[in-house]
């Protein structure tokens, strides 16, 4: 699978890890954390063990997983898993066959950059699945995936606040450390 600007990198298809019994948790578990309390993976529904097994998947370094969203008019947002070995971070962005660049949608890494996602592009996108296009179809799952890269401060009454939803620069570098330290990680 190669994406323009990752044409070296050992990019493989993420989808098979969304059936990880950890995933959810090893994915989103660091948007959770607050000042109060740290997350734990069985509000997730997952234990420690099945978290750790996820996040090792997700943060393979020989291997980058891409998790396409396609939706509306031959559009796919793109979720990709930088697992550098010192600079891992998430990419988002959009392509359509037609494009000669991909369009940018948020990083978060050390170096964390937006705009980010509308929370009405966000639910568009999650709404909105191209049936026929290879990807992640469910609409909970599509939203889940894109859910880190809403850059929405003023959302509708009718989006839920989950809560602890910040900015988390350097999330994934975060996400590592909390792996090799005492906390589970997320």
């Amino acid at each position: 699978m190669l994406i323009d600007g990752f044409e070296k990198a050992p990019l493989v298809a993420g989808e098979e890890l969304l059936v990880l019994p950890g995933f959810w948790a090893a994915y989103l578990l660091w948007l959770c954390r607050t000042g109060e309390e740290d997350p734990e993976p069985e509000w997730f529904g997952a234990d420690e063990a099945d978290t750790d097994a996820a996040y090792e998947a997700l943060n393979d370094e020989g291997r980058w997983p891409v998790f396409r969203i396609p939706f509306s008019d031959g559009h796919t947002a793109v979720v990709l898993a930088c697992n550098h070995a010192d600079d891992a971070g998430t990419e988002y962005f959009v392509s359509h066959p037609a494009w000669d660049r991909n369009g940018y949608l948020a990083t978060i890494d050390g170096h964390q950059a937006g705009p980010g996602l509308s929370w009405r592009e966000l639910t568009h996108i999650a709404n909105t699945p191209d049936p026929h296009a290879p990807g992640v179809q469910a609409p909970y799952a599509r939203l889940l995936l894109l859910l880190p890269a809403l850059g929405d401060a003023d959302l509708p009454g009718e989006a839920p606040r989950p809560a602890g939803r910040r900015a988390h620069p350097g999330g994934r570098r975060s996400r590592r450390s909390a792996a090799a330290g005492a906390s589970p990680p997320p």
